[in-house]
């Protein structure tokens, strides 16, 4: 296995020549994409559902929901879907797997209703005046012998329903060994106007972890990044090719890990906190607070038609990311 997961930039196939040699991906069961569903798209792993993208006209922001290991481990909370979960009951943005940012800057255009403290549109909240993701199209679903794809195309839009920034983003899906992975590829796509991301810790492709899972249960939850650091302590704003969080489930150990590829132009750090909270940040700078941007106000700006292309992984697993062999997959 290459010393680092390199995931390719285009919309294309998962990089399947960089696990041939490993035995994480020797599963011949096929991977699966379906749109059944009005407003969702199942994730299959065989003919069990791991995963379903929720994208429908209701939700502020798409997102994963729920998401199940294949030792059938439910590893993200469930609540604000299920209203009557019994877990934390915070942070109601928070659902289970998303992608966004919490201050998009739109030059040009002004903006009536603000989030306090956001200088520009707010899509990480969802308390007032936020943005939200519209989910605009679709694309073809290619399932393979091995691999699943889709694409999608969203709107970036204001509280007042305004669009200030256009995305297509990808997902492929791919069994590996105990686990899977998931690649999402998005490019981001000024076509309304120049975009500044603002410095922000409220940012960007984040998982909310099951209770049972987190570090503040105190039932032997842990965060833990590619230098060996853990505890929200030793991991939370520093940069990181990877951060996982596994811990004790139903049926046994399971967790997630968040896989920033080392091709992406703004490395990420880390909005990993022990309540839950693991979410890979390219965009926040010194003000985000984050020790390894000190002194570092440069904000990522994109011109007017300007793309910002970034991928991420999510290798969802059984077992501790030890056992998951975390390492060998995501690289050092």
């Amino acid at each position: 296995m290459k010393t680092c997961l390199r995931f390719s930039l285009l919309l294309s196939v998962f990089l399947v020549s960089a696990f041939a040699n490993n035995a994480f991906a020797q599963s011949k069961t096929p991977a699966i994409i379906d749109n059944t569903k009005e407003g969702k798209l199942d994730f299959k792993i065989g003919n069990k559902v791991v995963t379903t993208y929720n994208y429908g006209p209701t939700v502020a922001k798409p997102y994963f929901w729920p998401v199940v290991t294949l030792g059938e481990n439910r590893v993200t909370r469930d609540w604000p879907m299920l209203k009557d979960s019994p877990e934390a009951k915070d942070h109601k943005h928070q659902k289970s797997i998303w992608f966004c940012h919490g201050d998009v800057i739109p030059e040009g255009i002004e903006l009536k209703q603000k989030t306090k403290g956001v200088t520009g549109v707010d899509f990480w909240s969802e308390e007032t005046n936020f943005g939200k993701i519209v989910c605009v199209k679709i694309g073809k679903i290619e399932n393979t012998t091995s691999t699943a794809s889709v694409s999608s195309m969203n709107e970036w839009r204001t509280t007042e329903g305004v669009k200030i920034m256009d995305e297509t983003r990808s997902f492929t899906l791919e069994p590996a060994g105990n686990g899977y992975i998931i690649k999402m590829s998005t490019s981001l796509i000024a076509s309304v106007c120049p975009i500044t991301f603002g410095d922000t810790k409220e940012g960007s492709f984040g998982v909310r972890i099951r209770d049972s899972v987190t570090e503040k249960e105190k039932m032997g939850g842990i965060l833990t990044n590619a230098a060996g650091k853990q505890t929200e302590k030793d991991v939370w704003g520093m940069e990181s090719p990877w951060c996982d969080y596994s811990g004790p489930c139903d049926k046994g150990t399971a967790g997630i890990t968040i896989i920033a590829d080392s091709a992406n132009a703004f490395k990420s750090c880390w909005h990993s906190r022990g309540y839950g909270l693991m979410a890979a940040n390219p965009f926040g700078r010194e003000k985000a607070g984050f020790p390894d941007r000190k002194g570092n106000k440069e904000l990522v700006k994109l011109p007017k038609d300007g793309v910002l292309k970034l991928t991420f992984g999510l290798y969802v697993h059984d077992g501790s990311a030890e056992d998951a062999k975390v390492k060998d997959v995501a690289g050092k």
